[in-house]
Formats: structure tokens, sequence, C-alpha cells
């Protein structure tokens, strides 16, 4: 099994803030680097962490982006917490003491639930640029495009990690599904509830008035409501759009074809 966090450039990790999130910090090649560029700002989705972005973050620091690869309260190497008393809410808490620590405004790359959490934030705090990478969608986008089948309306106390009990998926291989395994972990019950759909539960409303920042939209696409969902969400939220047919969820990340995500981002943000 490749572990690609292993093969990441040196860099440094630190604890801040009263629930010692781990930040690991990545300068970027100083002969590419641009003066006045704002960093990038990676947020994970549930049961993960920093280590889900191990493939991505080479191509960034390599094109001179310094890059602030986070993880939220009780996620990877952040002090073990409670998760049954850990709402949505803490989490936007984390991201904006992470913000403080960029020392400007970021452009923020959020994947699934790191992606519902950075467009709730995005309403309130400056960011400098909205990356959303296969998001959770909001209220708004499901009562466009609704699932035909909800959540289950009764989790526990906790969400139990996924057990990726496949060996391969459509692009991901034995080796990106067993790096997946090793480090997959518990999730908070109350933030899912937050942001899912179910009888009880009718996700995160988002205030697309109240964002300014310019926004990028990817989603991975295996069927026509899929697109649909991607192309609403990038209108509500005036967003540059781009599906990927025929890869996963968390393919986008850790797949075989996760670099055709990266260089959408990388175009993207020539405008910087």
């Amino acid at each position: 099994m490749i572990d690609y966090t292993k093969e990441w450039p040196d860099h440094t990790g630190k604890y801040i803030g009263e629930h010692d999130l781990f930040l690991e910090v990545f300068e970027g090649d100083p002969v590419k680097t641009a003066h006045g560029r704002p960093p990038l700002l990676f947020v994970h989705g549930a049961f993960t962490g920093s280590w889900m972005w191990g493939k991505y973050i080479p191509h960034f620091i390599g094109e001179g982006w310094p890059c602030y690869v986070m993880n939220l309260r009780s996620h990877y190497k952040s002090r073990v917490m409670d998760m049954t008393t850990i709402t949505f809410e803490n989490y936007l808490e984390d991201i904006q003491e992470v913000i403080a620590a960029c020392g400007m405004p970021p452009v923020l790359i959020g994947f699934s639930m790191g992606g519902i959490l950075g467009q709730k934030l995005a309403e309130t705090v400056r960011i400098a640029g909205l990356v959303l990478v296969d998001s959770v969608i909001s209220r708004e986008v499901h009562e466009a495009v609704p699932y035909q089948v909800l959540e289950d309306t009764t989790p526990g106390i906790i969400q139990p990690a996924p057990t990726r009990e496949e060996d391969t998926s459509l692009d991901e291989s034995a080796d990106d599904i067993a790096f997946q395994r090793k480090y997959l972990a518990m999730e908070s019950s109350r933030a899912v509830r937050a942001f899912s759909f179910s009888s009880e539960s009718k996700g995160i409303s988002i205030n697309s008035r109240a964002i300014s920042c310019p926004c990028l939209v990817i989603k991975a696409v295996a069927s026509d409501e899929d697109d649909r969902r991607g192309r609403v969400t990038a209108e509500h939220l005036r967003a540059a759009y781009q599906g990927l047919w025929n890869t996963t969820h968390t393919g986008l990340l850790a797949g075989q074809r996760y670099k055709e995500s990266v260089d959408i981002i990388l175009d993207w943000l020539k405008r910087y």
C-alpha cells in the first residue's frame, strides 16, 4: 500500500487553538511563488483529515502555492475529543481559527463536508476564493434537484467510519482504497445530521447573495441528476463549473483520475 502522506515534501506541522487543531503548512516552491498570492486552505470531509489530500498537495506547492492543510477538532492528529458533543458550528469555528493563522484571506478548497462548511463560512467570513470538490449540496440545491432516497432518520450518537469493503471502484485502485481504510475514522452524528437530508433534516441553507468571492464547483458525476446538482450549485454561487463523468466521490481526491481535478483548480487559480 502506498501512503501518500509519507511522500509529502518537508513541511511544518503544528497545533493551534484551545482544541489543538493539527495544521500542516507547506511554503510552496519559492522560485514559482508569486508575491501577494493568497494561501490555499484545504478543508477535509467527514471521517477524514489532512491525509486525504495526499495526492493533491505536491502539485500545488510545486506551482508555488503556500498550502495550509487543516484538521478539524478530533480528526486525524488533532486532539481527541468527545465526538458526541461536536456540532457543525464547532467545525465552522475551527476553520475560522485556521484562517486567522493564515495571515491573509485564503482560497478555501473544501471536499464533501468541507465544501458545505466553506459555503456557510463564506457568508460571513472574508476569503479570497472558494473551491468545492464534490461538496455536500445545500438546502437550496436539494429543493431544485432532490435525492430520491433520503438518509436514515435515526443515526447513532456517532457515525462509524466507512468500511470500504470493496477492493476497487470505478476510478480507485486497490492501493487507493487501502490508503483510505488505514485512516478513515468515526464522525460526529450531530454534525452529519446538520447537513444531511431526511424527514427530519433539510440540510444547510446557503445565502448565496452574501458570498462575494470567486467560486469554482467540481462535481463527481455518475448520472444526469449528479450533473444537474453540480450545475445548480454553480448557478446558486455564480461559480465556474466542471463535472467529471465516471468518477466517484472519494476518487476525485484519492483515485486514479485525481489529477484532472487538480488541473482544473490550478487553471482556475491563474486569476490570482
